[in-house]
């Protein structure tokens, strides 16, 4: 299909549907940069997270032609599982103190367990997408694009109120992705 041929319905369903999953990124960002983050972070994770805002849904998209609703409510239950997990994990950690190993947002893996888990909710969005003539290039840069402007922009949120936060920012942030994590799941 064309860029030509594109509607304006479609173009404002896909800018639609990005926003809502970069407001997922945004929320996510807050929880994360409450843990507090340093610029070089907020960098390498909203570039991890608008790259696998691309890659999922692309993924998503190849899928949907062969796969009907089962994988779409298997992708959303996989995220939340994993937002539980990152989220108890955090609580756990502030309340036990330096005892308990954290995950590392710095590190590399920190870094991908987080992007994969917010965009993870886009695969299955992309599986919808893949069952209709969406136009693939448009629809996951843009995806990619707000995913990567809106979890920037809830880091930087989350960083400044974890100044004001102290010792309490890590445990906030773990509640905030634990309820995302509950909420993909119901």
């Amino acid at each position: 299909m064309e860029m030509e041929a594109v509607s304006v319905g479609q173009v404002l369903t896909v800018l639609i549907m990005a926003v809502a999953l970069g407001m997922d990124a945004f929320s996510l960002g807050v929880g994360i940069g409450l843990k507090g983050v340093r610029l070089l972070d907020v960098a390498k994770i909203s570039t991890a997270i608008a790259f696998f805002h691309v890659v999922m849904p692309l993924g998503g998209m190849w899928a949907g032609r062969y796969v009907s609703e089962l994988l779409g409510g298997v992708a959303t239950s996989a995220a939340g599982a994993l937002l539980l997990l990152l989220g108890g994990h955090m609580v756990y950690s502030s309340l036990r103190g330096e005892t308990a190993e954290s995950i590392n947002h710095r590190t590399l893996w920190g870094v991908l367990l987080f992007a994969f888990s917010v965009s993870i909710d886009s695969f299955s969005v992309g599986v919808s997408l893949g069952m209709f003539a969406a136009h693939r290039l448009f629809t996951v840069l843009t995806f990619g694009f707000f995913g990567g402007v809106m979890s920037v922009f809830g880091l930087l949120v989350g960083r400044r109120f974890s100044r004001s936060l102290g010792g309490y920012g890590e445990a906030f942030g773990g509640v905030i992705l634990f309820a995302f994590g509950v909420i993909f799941l119901l």
